[in-house]
């Protein structure tokens, strides 16, 4: 199973390394990188052609993360996709070949594990305990965590790939509409480092990201009043929690 893993990048020289060694360190043989650059002046496109993986370039590809993410998807020939950001990286060699054994052992497109923050170079566990998977749980709040997740390449386009109108929540926008094809593999462990930093896009702006989480969330729950009503009220406790903290 051939497995194609997309790395967005703009100036990310700082970090960069980081995700390339994870990768490059896996044991799984059949893997093929592609970088999806929006300009890179600082040495990026340079390290790039370091790699000893078989890789891609796309250059100057803008219009934000989720066209970014859409372009590498296309250009995918993996028969599963990941995405691993330039400043996240795999925490073992036998990630991809742990995700690829679960996924050929059963009829699931998709697949996600665990991941660790890293804050101030120091690796933290998440900070709260991930529901047991279901469509309901995903729709209360999405727990999937992105640099974990793994999907078969013909479920991501059947999907559509990324929401473009996104900035925030195209990946949780993605998962519930996977979760609607079918259920993942759930792997208990941590797959993937996420490292939370000022110029990340999650960490610098939390409430508009929660806003558009919720505006994603209402997409999907369906017709039903009292559904609609009861995710309604539980967005605004969570509202008002996060501006009283």
């Amino acid at each position: 199973m051939k497995v194609s893993i997309v790395t967005c990048t703009w100036n990310s020289r700082q970090f960069l390394p980081a995700a390339m060694d994870s990768v490059r360190r896996q044991t799984h043989a059949d893997i093929e990188c592609i970088f999806v650059d929006g300009g890179s002046d600082d040495g990026t496109l340079e390290l790039i052609e370091t790699m000893e993986r078989p890789f891609k370039v796309l250059h100057g590809v803008r219009g934000g993360i989720s066209r970014a993410m859409n372009e590498g998807l296309h250009a995918a020939t993996g028969d599963v996709v990941a995405h691993l950001h330039s400043d996240d990286f795999y925490l073992h060699d036998t990630v991809v070949a742990d995700v690829v054994a679960a996924l050929e052992g059963c009829a699931a497109g998709w697949a996600f594990g665990r991941i660790v923050n890293v804050i101030e170079g120091r690796q933290v566990p998440e900070s709260f305990t991930a529901p047991p998977y279901s469509r309901e749980a995903l729709l209360r709040r999405n727990f999937i965590p992105h640099p974990a997740t793994f999907v078969r390449r013909d479920w991501m386009e059947a999907a559509g790939g990324f929401d473009v109108g996104l900035r925030y929540a195209m990946d949780y926008d993605l998962w519930l509409r996977l979760s609607a094809r079918g259920d993942p593999v759930c792997l208990p462990e941590a797959l993937a480092a996420f490292r939370q930093h000022p110029g990340s896009l999650s960490s610098s702006n939390r409430l508009a990201a929660f806003l558009e989480d919720h505006e994603v969330r209402m997409r999907h729950v369906g017709p039903g009043l009292l559904d609609r009503l009861e995710h309604r009220a539980r967005f605004m406790v969570r509202r008002a929690r996060m501006r009283s903290a």
